[in-house]
């Protein structure tokens, strides 16, 4: 049975994120879709959501906003160049070096703050 042709143009959102490689495998993109880290338009998605041209996708990963659009549909993994004329990419730009750098940061496994330097913590974290 012939599908109409608007069908023929959308594809599954965790498909489309693994074909234009945001995301390394599908079941990488169906369980950040499920997890809630996937929003078409604005909503929330499932991996099963279809998308088409036009549509704006935002993924977060890897504690990174990445938002897109969708030029083309692809249903097939395609190489990088392909890959990337089939989005726009209106992703923020990250932060500068020296403002990632400014942010405290407790050692890995140094495990919770003692009194003093929660403290030490509340008064940087003031707004005063």
């Amino acid at each position: 049975m012939p599908q109409p042709a608007e069908q023929s143009s959308r594809v599954r959102v965790d498909v489309w994120l693994w074909s234009v490689r945001l995301v390394k495998t599908r079941s990488t993109a169906a369980s950040a879709c499920r997890g809630g880290h996937v929003r078409v338009n604005g909503a929330p998605a499932k991996p099963s959501q279809v998308i088409g041209p036009g549509d704006e996708v935002r993924l977060w990963s890897h504690g990174v906003l990445r938002i897109v659009e969708v030029v083309a549909p692809l249903k097939k993994r395609v190489g990088a160049p392909a890959a990337a004329q089939a989005l726009i990419d209106r992703s923020p730009p990250p932060p500068p070096k020296e403002v990632l750098a400014s942010i405290p940061r407790r050692d890995r496994g140094a495990g919770r703050p003692t009194k003093r330097e929660r403290r030490q913590l509340d008064r940087l974290k003031s707004p005063e």
